[in-house]
C-alpha cells in the first residue's frame, strides 16, 4: 500500500482530503502543523501533499528537508494564495505538481495518482549513458561518475523521455500529456521551468530548443 504524507492546517479540509485518499486506497498520514510532519520526514512515503502556509514551519521549509533526503519522492504544493511566485518558488524547490484552493478532492486524488504511477520505470532497459551521465532507470537515479546528481521525479521523468528518444521532437503539449498528464491544469511554463532546471544540474547534457514548438534531446 502506497503511504501518502498529507500536511494541511485546516482540519475539516484534512479530514475530508485523508478520507478521499484512504478511499482511493492510500495509507495516509495527516499533520495540520509544519514541526509534526518535519519529525516525520525520515518515515517512507511514497509521496507528499503540502499547504504552503502552515503553523510552526511552512511548506517551502518543509520541502527543502524532504528534497534534500529525498530528492526523488513526489510532493504537491497545495495553497490558497493562487499566485504564480508560489508555484515558480514551489518548481525551483523541487515541487512535481501544484494545485490552488478551492478544489474538487477529486481532483488531488487524481493529481496524486498520475504521480505514483509516473514513479514506475518507464523502460525496460536499465540505464542509459548520456555524455558524462549515467541514467539509472530501476533506481531513477543520474550519476556523473562517482557523484550523485538530485533530480526531482518530473526531472527525471521528462529528462527520460528525452534521453529514450534522442534526436525525437517534442511539442510542449506532447511534454505535458506525457508527464503531466492529461488532468493536469496549468501553464505549459512548467516544461521551460523543468527544462531550465535539468540543464542546470547536468550542464553537459544536449537539450536543444525548438524555439516556438518544444526540445528534443541530443548527443551530448
Amino acid at each position: 500500500m502506497k503511504r501518502i504524507a498529507l500536511v494541511e492546517d485546516e482540519i475539516s479540509l484534512n479530514t475530508i482530503l485523508s478520507r478521499y485518499l484512504e478511499k482511493e486506497g492510500y495509507q495516509v498520514d495527516s499533520f495540520t502543523n509544519g514541526l509534526d510532519a518535519y519529525n516525520a520526514i525520515d518515515k517512507t512515503f511514497d509521496l507528499w501533499v503540502l499547504d504552503i502556509m502552515v503553523p510552526m514551519m511552512d511548506g517551502f521549509e518543509l520541502i527543502k528537508e524532504i528534497k534534500s533526503r529525498f530528492p526523488s519522492i513526489p510532493v504537491i504544493f497545495i495553497s490558497a494564495r493562487n499566485q504564480d511566485i508560489d508555484r515558480v518558488i514551489g518548481l525551483e524547490l523541487g515541487s512535481d505538481d501544484y494545485i490552488s484552493k478551492p478544489f474538487l478532492p477529486r481532483e488531488l486524488v487524481l493529481r496524486v495518482n498520475r504521480l505514483i504511477q509516473n514513479r514506475a520505470p518507464l523502460s525496460v532497459a536499465h540505464a542509459i549513458e548520456l555524455g558524462p551521465y549515467n541514467i539509472c532507470i530501476e533506481q531513477r537515479t543520474v550519476r556523473e561518475g562517482r557523484s550523485a546528481i538530485e533530480l526531482t521525479s518530473k526531472e527525471f521523468d521528462l529528462l527520460l523521455l528525452l534521453s529514450q528518444n534522442l534526436r525525437q521532437s517534442f511539442s510542449r503539449e506532447d511534454i505535458l500529456l506525457k508527464i503531466w498528464g492529461a488532468d493536469y491544469f496549468g501553464s505549459d511554463r512548467v516544461v521551460d521551468d523543468t527544462i531550465r532546471r535539468i540543464r542546470k544540474k547536468l550542464p553537459e547534457i544536449g537539450i536543444e530548443t525548438i524555439y516556438g514548438y518544444g526540445y528534443r534531446m541530443v548527443t551530448s
